[in-house]
């Protein structure tokens, strides 16, 4: 059994391209994870601070592109790491940047993780997978009574 103990992961997506996010909702599939989709920097600020703000169970992993509209996603790593409500949550990058830069940007902002989106299908299947998979069956997370 899960470390969880059959608590279902909340994940916030955050991706503007419907097909990627089709993609990791694919790759969820079957997981225990409740996800929800952001498809801009805006709403995923909003979703954040909404449950900040609510007292409602926060995401305890996000899954974050890079480049978003109207708020990208160096500006949203950036709030949520700089937040002391927010900043335990995990943030995973998920870019199809392969750029050496944005690598090394979004780690000294407090990235916990930077997977490159494989152009194969399996791959990007898998990839997804394997990193929800270490945040739900290998890595302990905060409740949420311990962080609000």
């Amino acid at each position: 059994m899960s470390p969880r103990n059959g608590v279902r992961l909340r994940v916030l997506l955050v991706e503007d391209n419907p097909g990627d996010v089709d993609l990791v909702e694919e790759a969820l599939r079957g997981l225990p994870c409740e996800v929800s989709v952001a498809r801009d920097g805006v709403v995923a600020l909003e979703v954040l601070r909404g449950a900040q703000a609510s007292g409602a169970r926060a995401p305890e992993l996000i899954l974050l592109d890079l480049n978003l509209p109207r708020v990208d996603g160096r500006e949203v790593l950036a709030a949520v790491k700089g937040d002391p409500a927010l900043q335990h949550i995990p943030v995973v990058v998920l870019s199809s940047s392969r750029a050496e830069r944005d690598l090394l940007d979004t780690y000294r902002m407090h990235a916990n993780c930077f997977v490159t989106k494989p152009v194969d299908l399996e791959r990007f299947l898998s990839s997804v997978a394997a990193v929800v998979r270490f945040w739900l069956e290998v890595a302990s997370l905060p409740t949420a009574s311990h962080v609000w």
